[in-house]
């Protein structure tokens, strides 16, 4: 594929990945007027945003084994399709059941939309300094989304009509279908074409169903409540059901065997931990500048621009950092910097303003940056016949660490927050109490990720790494390991001298261990905290 048609297909996924992600968080300021318009309970507008989440969440590994079963180009123009005339019916929508409906059917067409973004940037950006920097282009399109969906709402809502939050989806959608059909080639999954797990796909759905919905709930309902116990019992459930199967079954939807490289294990709980860190500093951020600060909507969303800017700036410094000094400095002074931002914004108080938080939003937007190369590790040892599925895999991790990080750093600000009121405090006192606290422990979590990246993608191993081969066809499994004694390419994170390095095959008696890729899923964002602000 020549750079013209390749830029194209960049062009298409950013594209795609910036109108799903925005869909995340848009509605969030429009809520009052949606109520207004369509009579709306509390509970009616809760399903109006985690209709989306839920539906979204609980099939992305079944649209990335889909894309790995019927083509990355295929899934990719069927999921934008749905998902582009679920805006327009949501837009259309006169009535709350209406508006739900579409806001589900916006769920189903992002999962077979997402995950076949990264697995398209893996296939089609072969070499490793193009693929660092595609993979950085969707990561900084995410949080860029992420950071102007609140923005986009209130001024949509505000200047216009909320409706519209969803009609705007039309048109980009419309633009990128005609693109993604010219530019995206189709891709050939081979020996993953073959019959569907279905077992394998019914646990996984209900699996993640059920934990995306104790996540959402747990905090409005209670952890102990029977619906909300219910579902993580259910979660644990169908989760030991998925790996008995994928474990049993002759062709699984994931081969179990990918989790034993500690590469994609300890890169995906290293981006887990970046976005607990992250995605739940965004939402009580939010809570924190508009109840404490003061900013109306509009202008707290324009507060975290910056640091999305500064995201995407700082992806292709990390891209040349990681080929000098290898990825996993590069990542884990990524991840250090986030944390000293975070530390940095939890000793702003009540006096603060615009310009005291830009300090610290700038390192978590450069350290966020610095990490694309984890990413990028990772999908370049992935099996390429069932890159659809990993990436699903990928993005379901992203989309239960931002749901953690709302829950996580939740829980310990709320529980900080009762304490203060206990001993006297006003509630905007007892609030930054709870705030500092959870800010401390989110850049705790953070620098975990830093030492976990630096264990995890060593130079040895980074050097010395494969792409694992595809399945073979009458096997059926994704074959993890290259066949012995084949040379191999130098892997994207590794240092440029060992990258031009030549390589000894591998001895005959060891069999080489692979190595195998945060987006932003962002927390819902409804809010189910006791905030106790003035």
């Amino acid at each position: 594929m020549n750079t013209g048609r390749r830029g194209w297909t960049l062009a298409a996924v950013g594209l795609a990945t910036f109108v799903t992600s925005l869909d995340n968080t848009v509605v969030n300021v429009a809520l009052p007027s949606i109520q207004r318009d369509l009579h709306l309970s509390i509970a009616g507008l809760e399903w109006v945003v985690s209709a989306y989440l839920l539906v979204f969440a609980s099939l992305l590994l079944v649209g990335g084994r889909l894309a790995d079963r019927y083509g990355q180009r295929r899934l990719f123009l069927v999921g934008l399709a749905l998902f582009t005339g679920a805006s327009l019916l949501a837009g259309l929508a006169g009535s709350g059941q209406a508006l739900i409906a579409g806001r589900a059917l916006q769920g189903v067409g992002a999962a077979l939309l997402v995950p076949t973004t990264l697995a398209i940037i893996s296939t089609t950006f072969r070499q490793e300094r193009e693929r660092d920097l595609a993979v950085a282009a969707w990561s900084a399109i995410a949080a860029l989304a992420l950071a102007l969906g609140p923005l986009a709402g209130g001024l949509l809502s505000q200047h216009g009509h909320w409706t519209w939050i969803f009609f705007i989806n039309v048109p980009v959608g419309l633009l990128t279908l005609v693109v993604a059909r010219l530019a995206i080639p189709e891709s050939h999954a081979g020996a993953a074409a073959g019959s569907l797990d279905l077992p394998g796909l019914a646990t996984s759905t209900v699996g993640l169903f059920a934990l995306t919905y104790a996540l959402i709930q747990g905090h409005e309902a209670g952890w102990t409540s029977p619906a909300v116990a219910g579902s993580l019992a259910a979660a644990a459930l169908a989760g030991a059901a998925f790996a008995a199967v994928e474990s049993r079954v002759r062709a699984p939807m994931v081969d179990v065997s990918l989790f034993r490289s500690r590469v994609f294990t300890g890169g995906t709980a290293a981006m887990v931990l970046w976005g607990l860190g992250v995605m739940g500093v965004y939402f009580f951020a939010s809570l924190y500048l508009q109840g404490i600060l003061g900013f109306s909507p509009t202008r707290a969303g324009l507060a975290f621009v910056p640091l999305a800017l500064l995201m995407a700036a700082g992806a292709p410094l990390a891209s040349a950092l990681a080929a000098r000094i290898g990825a996993n400095r590069t990542v884990a002074a990524g991840f250090v910097l986030v944390a000293a931002g975070l530390l940095a914004v939890s000793r702003l108080g009540e006096g603060a303003g615009l310009a005291d938080l830009m300090p610290g939003f700038a390192l978590v937007g450069v350290g966020s940056g610095l990490t694309m190369p984890l990413t990028s590790t990772i999908l370049g040892v992935l099996p390429p016949d069932r890159a659809g599925v990993a990436s699903g895999i990928l993005n379901a991790a992203r989309e239960m660490s931002g749901l953690l990080g709302v829950t996580v750093i939740g829980a310990i600000l709320t529980t900080r927050q009762t304490t203060a009121l206990g001993h006297g405090a006003t509630p905007a006192q007892a609030f930054l109490a709870g705030y500092t606290t959870g800010l401390v422990a989110a850049a705790a979590l953070v620098l975990v990720g830093a030492v976990l990246t630096l264990r995890v993608l060593d130079h040895q191993s980074v050097a010395s790494g494969t792409r694992p081969a595809p399945t073979q066809p009458d096997s059926g499994r994704t074959a993890l390991t290259a066949p012995v004694g084949l040379p191999r390419r130098p892997h994207a994170a590794a240092p440029a001298s060992l990258a031009s390095t030549p390589r000894r095959p591998a001895p005959a008696h060891r069999v080489p261990r692979p190595r195998p890729r945060p987006a932003a899923a962002a927390a819902d964002g409804r809010g189910g905290y006791e905030t106790h602000l003035p």
